[in-house]
């Protein structure tokens, strides 16, 4: 099912949270983004509805397999995108990262795949 750039910020975000402290609550998600407990809970639950996370009765969030799927995916994009606008491009990293922030939603998948490639060989050189 797909759903919106800011669905896919979310669980980005879940998976970054879960990479880096191993447990995952709203509360959590709301610090790291900077929003108000109430749209988090709004969000998570129109998450949950697509079956992207579940949350266990102690609030923790877990993605679901289709979720982290969804969520490496936009991850792997904002990371090229980055690797690739500083190191290639010389672009501040400040700069690099909200503008990965941006582009990782609305980049194709060719375009991605191309990048992707290009980095790679770069980097076996």
């Amino acid at each position: 099912m797909a759903i919106r750039e800011s669905g896919e910020d979310y669980l980005e975000t879940i998976l970054i949270l879960q990479k880096r402290t191993g447990f995952v609550r709203s509360i959590d998600v709301a610090t790291e983004l900077g929003y108000s407990k109430p749209s988090i809970s709004r969000a998570m639950g129109i998450l949950k509805s697509y079956g992207y996370i579940e949350v266990e009765r102690g609030g923790r969030i877990i993605l679901t397999e289709s979720g982290k799927a969804k969520a490496e995916s936009v991850y792997g994009r904002h990371l090229v995108l980055r690797k690739f606008l500083t190191e290639t491009l010389g672009v501040s990293k400040k700069n690099a990262e909200e503008d990965a922030c941006r582009i990782e939603h609305i980049l194709s998948d060719e375009t991605y795949l191309k990048l992707k490639s290009y980095i790679e060989k770069i980097e076996d050189q």
